[in-house]
């Protein structure tokens, strides 16, 4: 919005610069105060006031003196229409039609070719403006409004004037109406998507800076807020096409590069975490079922070394029948058999379900899900590098892009770690030097890209970051780990 206020007061100032050019000598100025005083002594009369003429005069008289010598009075226009209304009503035939100066006051009312009354408010209204009375500015380009609904100039400051009030509903229909009437300044278009932006609702923004396009189809500032508006209303697919239509037609802009890459990097992201779900729903049924049969394995162990206790005990009993303490064992080891025997029947219950709930998951199709997905992976990872580096073409020393792309082969080196640990000694004793080579690699390349947005930004967070990849690698270093790059 900073961009629309700057452009529209500028012509505001213009406008009010060209009838100050045309501003009359002292002489003609003392004539205007009489004949506003004459005015409105006329008024006070009461034979005066019932007649078409006085207020004819009257209106006259003050849409002079709003168009030339505000000086006399500011609220000159508004005191005009007030007038020529008082004529319409007053200036009535004998057949109830309007007589000759009603017509003339009417077309006045209506803007009518070769009337001044709009132009009026717009001067008033953009005096006031310049005095920083916003209320009373709006109030004038409202009425010029009214008075010419078609027009863009008072649509146009009214918004503005609205805005600045803090009257956004009012400088939204204002902004509006200059639009439908043809309006083409893309500030405005831009100010206006920012207000419904404002009010939350982005599906009139995004209507807003698509007009705006039609009209002035080179701007650049319209298309990249119709991305920024979609990426905030979660619309990434859209964003990501809207993006790839900004580079086919220039494409050596780094930050559209660096964005869609961004996006794509977001993709990958998503992507990963969706597999991550899909594979532990997919081995969940076989794994919950082998956790719950080896503790009702356990649990039937525990129940059989439980029993042969109880008899030891009892054989005991029956030799020393006094013994207190061997019947205080015996009762704490029969309530441990028979809580181990309750364990057992719930785990088998829930052994059961468990593969009942195997049986009915259709693996084949979340299988197939899941291919789907690390295929898509694998393009938006390409996708996300390539975007990156056309952008480091374009610009080597861009920040964003040099610290992304460190991130990206740093979140990589991340999710191969995970594979790492949750290996048992066997699995790790078999492939595990490889994959932390493998890991260590993708580390080791990620270091370069820290190193250089270092240079390109030393107050960055890529220093934080490279730090600790460089406390990382170390420590892979004295492991003897020699890393892998692919």
């Amino acid at each position: 919005m900073k961009k629309l206020f700057f452009v529209s007061a500028f012509s505001l100032f213009s406008i009010t610069a060209s009838f100050a050019q045309d501003a009359l000598n002292q002489a003609m100025l003392d004539q205007a105060r009489k004949d506003k005083e004459k005015s409105d002594k006329s008024i006070e009369d009461p034979k005066a006031s019932a007649k078409a003429a006085t207020w004819m005069d009257r209106a006259k008289t003050y849409e002079n003196i709003a168009l030339q010598f505000s000086q006399v009075d500011s609220n000159a226009a508004l005191t005009a229409y007030e007038a020529y209304k008082k004529v319409v009503e007053l200036d009535v035939t004998k057949k109830g039609e309007p007589g000759r100066s009603a017509k003339e006051a009417q077309k006045v009312l209506s803007a009518g070719e070769g009337t001044n009354l709009y132009s009026a408010f717009v001067k008033q209204g953009a005096e006031k403006y310049q005095n920083r009375n916003m209320n009373d500015a709006l109030k004038n380009f409202q009425m010029a409004q009214q008075l010419n609904p078609k027009d863009t100039l008072a649509a146009l400051y009214g918004g503005i004037a609205a805005q600045q009030s803090g009257k956004n509903d009012l400088a939204m229909n204002s902004f509006e109406s200059y639009i439908n009437n043809g309006g083409k300044d893309p500030s405005v278009y831009y100010g206006l998507a920012q207000l419904y932006r404002g009010a939350k609702d982005n599906d009139k923004a995004i209507a807003t800076l698509q007009k705006g396009i039609e009209r002035s189809p080179d701007n650049r500032d319209l298309k990249a807020e119709v991305v920024n508006i979609l990426l905030a209303s979660g619309k990434e697919d859209q964003a990501i096409s809207q993006l790839q239509e900004l580079i086919a037609k220039d494409p050596n802009n780094v930050q559209n590069l660096v964005n869609l890459a961004i996006l794509y990097d977001n993709s990958n992201i998503k992507l990963t975490n969706q597999i991550r779900e899909a594979e532990e729903k997919l081995g969940a049924s076989t794994s919950k079922g082998a956790g719950l049969q080896k503790q009702l394995e356990d649990e039937k162990g525990k129940v059989e070394v439980f029993e042969g206790e109880i008899k030891r005990l009892n054989a005991r009993i029956k030799a020393q029948p006094k013994n207190a303490d061997l019947k205080r064992q015996l009762d704490q080891v029969t309530q441990s058999r028979n809580e181990a025997r309750q364990n057992v029947t719930k785990l088998e219950a829930d052994a059961k379900a468990a593969a009942e709930a195997s049986a009915n998951t259709d693996k084949s199709s979340l299988q197939a899900e899941l291919d789907q997905m690390k295929t898509k992976q694998k393009s938006v990872k390409e996708l996300a590098t390539s975007t990156y580096q056309k952008a480091l073409q374009a610009d080597p020393a861009n920040y964003d892009a040099l610290y992304n792309l460190g991130v990206f082969y740093f979140n990589e080196a991340v999710e191969l770690k995970k594979v790492v640990d949750n290996m048992n000694m066997q699995e790790y004793q078999q492939k595990g030097k490889e994959v932390e080579g493998r890991v260590c690699g993708r580390f080791q390349k990620a270091k370069p890209y820290f190193e250089k947005a270092v240079q390109a930004n030393a107050a960055g967070e890529a220093k934080d970051t490279l730090e600790t990849l460089n406390n990382i690698l170390a420590q892979f270093q004295g492991k003897n780990v020699a890393c892998v790059t692919e």
